[in-house]
């Protein structure tokens, strides 16, 4: 039994590890809209800082609400953009076109959002299935991007991913897991209480995706926060269509033009195959992998200590 048709795209929505530094006070989040290609775009601007950095989420069909509270001790030092991907979360539900969710749409997105907020250059910071839409939108606009920084990333090509990653996070759950994730998954798009079920589902499906069980009780992200609308738009609809329209991608080639500095951080125990992610630094032509010891899906969260580190001194290594 297969945790999900695409199992990489149920992905990622927590975080929380361990305990952390204590972190200047910040100003109140600021939220609002921005339009998009043809859809209404929900933004949150948390942090203090300088600068900005453009958050891409995971999924597809999520939202960022299981980014903000793990990704404070970044808030501490910049101000961090963060919005909802077209047909997710708290932007516009839309209705099931595939025209709709083609990645020209999501880049067209990510540009209206550089516009709104006057961004010269943006330093994009994505997770998951964030990098396939950061890597997408510097193909476009190699000249809008300043830096790029991919957590747990998918890889530039499908290959064999979606098979061996399925595979991997079946391993690591019991039967009776396997089927109560496969209940609940029903129950987020046909059930009475689709927040109940999103929630109960994550309790499960979140154990495969870090590298100890025990980090999974320190998650302070909310995969559910958006409502049930959005988990039932998100899950069958936005989250489909968005993996069809990507298909059997392959980003290698026109990679090539893109020359803002990468950082990648990916987890040694994640179920995306390392040696796939790996192909981003060749694809790319100034990308740097490290290999977070001890860290799965959520390296942020699994291994602060290295990471937020690594990404300050590129940041800061790598100015815009």
């Amino acid at each position: 039994m297969r945790i999900a048709k695409h199992p990489w795209i149920a992905l990622l929505w927590i975080a929380g590890c361990g305990a952390a530094p204590p972190l200047p006070p910040e100003a109140p989040p600021s939220e609002g809209q921005v339009m998009g290609d043809g859809a209404a775009l929900f933004y949150r601007m948390v942090g203090t800082g300088p600068d900005v950095l453009v958050m891409i989420h995971g999924g597809p069909g999520m939202d960022s609400g299981y980014m903000v509270p793990d990704f404070q001790p970044l808030a501490a030092h910049h101000r961090l953009l963060f919005y909802d991907q077209r047909g997710g979360g708290r932007s516009e539900l839309l209705r099931d076109d595939p025209a709709l969710y083609k990645m020209a749409r999501h880049v067209a997105d990510l540009e209206a959002l550089r516009v709104r907020f006057g961004l010269d250059r943006m330093t994009l910071v994505a997770h998951s299935f964030g990098p396939a839409i950061a890597a997408s939108y510097a193909i476009a606009h190699p000249d809008r991007v300043a830096r790029m920084i991919f957590l747990g990333p998918v890889p530039p090509r499908a290959g064999d991913m979606e098979a061996r990653y399925g595979a991997a996070l079946e391993a690591r759950l019991t039967a009776t897991e396997r089927a109560e994730l496969a209940r609940l998954g029903d129950a987020m798009l046909h059930g009475a209480d689709p927040v109940q079920a999103c929630r109960a589902y994550w309790v499960i499906g979140v154990r495969p995706r870090v590298a100890r069980p025990e980090l999974a009780s320190r998650i302070t992200g909310d995969f559910c926060s958006a409502g049930a609308e959005a988990i039932r738009a998100g899950m069958g609809v936005a989250g489909p269509r968005t993996s069809e329209a990507l298909g059997a991608w392959d980003l290698r080639s026109a990679l090539v033009v893109v020359t803002a500095p990468t950082l990648i951080l990916h987890g040694e125990t994640d179920a995306i195959p390392m040696d796939l992610v790996a192909e981003w630094t060749t694809a790319l032509p100034h990308a740097t992998l490290i290999k977070v010891p001890g860290a799965s899906h959520f390296p942020y969260v699994e291994r602060p200590d290295l990471v937020w580190p690594a990404i300050e001194h590129f940041l800061q290594s790598a100015p815009p």
